[in-house]
């Protein structure tokens, strides 16, 4: 009888043991799970930019968190005018918000006609000035109309 009751507390142990393995097992993934839910929620939303070098305009979309611009080949959006900086200014998201900076250019940066002196938040519809180039920041929504 001390056996079979040895036996049935063996297996009561086990079961339990395995039980909250189970349980600890769960938790992590669904842990994960909403840690992988709040990094994709914390992802930069797209951005879109009109640039206007003399006559032409040409809209582009841009999804990452960093948009460098200037003349330099490497930047995210290549300005093509000799009055703009290799590295002339960029927008970043953080906070929530797009940033403007100017990379200490040689021609400035304005912001809806002034100077940006330090980071400025930005919203569609302001406009952004590197040199000759104007840059437009639009709603997404106007694209499509």
């Amino acid at each position: 009888m001390a056996g079979v009751l040895l036996l049935i507390a063996r297996s009561a142990l086990a079961i339990t043991l395995y039980g909250f393995l189970g349980w600890a097992l769960f938790t992590l993934w669904q842990d994960l799970r909403q840690q992988q839910k709040t990094i994709q929620s914390q992802q930069p939303p797209e951005i879109w930019l009109a640039t206007q070098i003399g006559e032409t305009t040409q809209s582009r979309q841009f999804r990452g968190s960093e948009i460098t611009l200037g003349r330099d080949p490497t930047c995210e959006c290549v300005l093509f005018s000799e009055t703009v900086s290799a590295r002339h200014a960029r927008l970043a998201f953080h906070h929530g918000q797009w940033w403007l900076e100017d990379l200490k250019s040689t021609n400035g940066t304005l912001l809806n006609q002034d100077d940006v002196t330090a980071s400025v938040v930005v919203v569609p519809g302001d406009q952004i000035r590197c040199g000759e180039v104007l840059i437009s920041i639009l709603e997404e929504h106007k694209l499509h109309d």
